[in-house]
């Protein structure tokens, strides 16, 4: 049997696995916990070794332009943020939870940048700073739960989260 992960930022965001149990009744208590470090370059020193065979739970907070702060969003989709141009990148479509089908949550694409996204016109999606890098690592299973910290507010995020600087 493969060997369960849940990769987290930062300490933080260890609050996040009790609303997941409690809300959607998803136990990771069997997973070990990582946390990477914000960032691409983060994610990948901090993976980079671990067999691709593992079964990932990435959790975490993520901004949202019009999703309501303390939703939560199972990502379908992965790409790099790049508003400015416009070039192939493969397709990164994380697995979908099983518990999860049937249960009213967000579905949502999460765009990956490597700063905090203050305004973007892309709706009813995520922003995050790590998950495309986690994905690009070709993971065999990877979830993806995020929980929307902000509307693309620093300081709103820096409120609810004291995370980064």
């Amino acid at each position: 049997m493969a060997k369960k992960y849940v990769v987290m930022a930062e300490e933080g965001e260890h609050g996040l696995l009790e609303q997941v149990r409690e809300r959607f009744g998803l136990d990771l208590s069997d997973a070990e916990l990582i946390y990477t470090g914000v960032g691409g370059i983060n994610i990948i020193r901090s993976l980079q070794g671990l067999d691709r065979e593992a079964e990932i739970y990435n959790i975490g907070y993520a901004g949202s332009a019009n999703f309501e702060v303390g939703s939560w969003a199972e990502v379908t989709e992965v790409r790099l943020n790049h508003p400015n141009v416009t070039y192939k990148e493969p397709e990164l479509r994380p697995t979908p939870i099983p518990s999860l089908k049937g249960r009213e949550i967000k579905r949502a694409i999460c765009y990956t940048n490597c700063d905090f996204v203050l305004a973007s016109e892309y709706k009813d999606c995520v922003f995050d700073m790590e998950l495309a890098f986690i994905a690009a690592l070709g993971f065999k299973t990877l979830h993806s739960l995020k929980y929307v910290s902000d509307n693309l507010s620093l300081h709103s995020y820096h409120d609810l989260t004291r995370g980064v600087e």
